[in-house]
């Protein structure tokens, strides 16, 4: 039985997309923070951004007492990733930017605002359901396939060899036990990534051996002698034909493989995440679902295990709360749902303040991996509580 998930680059052009989104929230929030950022006042945003040839139309809705450069924010996000050049397919200093954002709906606003709310709390920005998602085969909390094919992702972005052009995307096949339902090794390895042939020494053949070795050299222990191993396999891509030179970008179109690489168990709810500010539980909620599954993980009550939180446009509480372990619980999993009812704080300003998701360096992260860094969401401190209420 073999469990495939799927990653991308930061360089392709819909995370370049989430990026240049994801960079004008932390800008509104690096200004918003000089004037005393707090619950009551903090910016509400929702920002879209769409990248064709050579251009960037950057819309949604803001509202902030703030003024950002959109279209320096925007060139400075596309050069900072190494679009520079034609010849990689898009060029930051050349391409056309156009804003078309607009303020928030008051009627949303009513809502989100703790200061005009009829409970004087940060309503849900929308309604939505969000999932979280864990399990105990790898150290992170995570499927071994997701974890593996985002470290190869991050190993091409930092090989630091000019001719892997920023523009890429890989696949890694895990074959699993079919009765234990463990991992076993990887079993196929696919990249895809965009040449720059200025920088290219040798044949094609030297550049697959040095994609290779880099793929191989992240995965370590997990690959062997039969791993396969397949390379561009249309046979060519070069970098001029890569980005918003071949393909547009969208922001939230990576959704999938931001979210547990498409997991089998691992459910995909709501929209986009690292373009919202945390009023929205699209952003919030999806973090704090991933922080109960893995707290509930951790704490030995199931090896695996998938939480949906479900919300109302403007009412702070969740809606719902479902609980599946898979059959793996120690305990039902109604059971479980109660318990996370009585222990977590799952409306929009607890899992803001919970998180720290006021902060800017956290939007500036986030869209290369949801997960796989020391995220305030990604703590099991809940661990020992939920063991406790189990028992009781």
């Amino acid at each position: 039985m073999q469990i495939s998930s799927e990653s991308v680059k930061v360089g392709h052009p819909d995370l370049v997309a989430d990026i240049i989104a994801a960079n004008v929230i932390a800008a509104i929030l690096d200004k918003e923070k000089k004037l005393g950022l707090n619950l009551a006042n903090m910016p509400h945003c929702g920002i879209e951004v769409f990248l064709g040839k050579g251009i960037c139309l950057v819309g949604g809705e803001v509202r902030t007492r703030v003024f950002v450069d959109i279209d320096e924010i925007a060139r400075q996000s596309v050069l900072d990733l190494g679009y520079n050049h034609a010849a990689v397919g898009l060029n930051g200093h050349l391409m056309g930017v156009l804003n078309a954002i607009i303020p928030q709906s008051p009627d949303i606003n009513q809502g989100t605002s703790c200061l005009l709310n009829k409970d004087h709390e940060i309503g849900a920005g929308d309604q939505g359901i969000m999932y979280g998602f864990a399990t105990d085969e790898t150290p992170e909390m995570l499927p071994l396939p997701y974890v593996l094919v985002n470290k190869m992702m991050r190993a091409f972005e930092y090989c630091q060899n000019p001719m892997f052009a920023p523009d890429g995307k890989g696949q890694v096949s895990v074959d699993y036990d079919i009765k234990t339902g463990k991992p076993l090794r990887v079993a196929k390895v696919l990249m895809s990534n965009s040449i720059d042939y200025r920088f290219v020494k040798g044949s094609k053949n030297a550049v697959r051996d040095a994609a290779k070795k880099i793929a191989f050299a992240c995965l370590g222990d997990c690959v062997d002698k039969k791993t396969e191993f397949l390379f561009n396999p249309t046979g060519e891509w070069n970098a001029i034909n890569s980005c918003s030179a071949a393909d547009s970008g969208v922001t939230g179109r990576k959704l999938v493989v931001q979210f547990y690489g498409g997991y089998p168990g691992a459910q995909l709810g709501g929209g986009a995440v690292v373009n919202k500010t945390p009023e929205k539980v699209d952003c919030s909620a999806a973090f704090g679902a991933r922080y109960v599954a893995k707290n509930i993980v951790a704490a030995g009550l199931a090896t695996k295990c998938a939480v949906q939180l479900a919300y109302a446009i403007g009412i702070a509480d969740p809606f719902s709360v479902y609980v599946n372990t898979f059959g793996t619980g120690k305990i039902p999993d109604e059971k479980l749902g109660k318990i996370i009812g009585r222990l977590f704080d799952l409306t929009p300003m607890g899992m803001i303040e919970k998180f720290g998701l006021l902060s800017s360096d956290i939007y500036r992260r986030i869209p290369r991996t949801f997960f796989m860094d020391n995220y305030r969401w990604e703590k099991t401190d809940m661990a020992k509580k939920l063991l406790t209420a189990a028992k009781a």
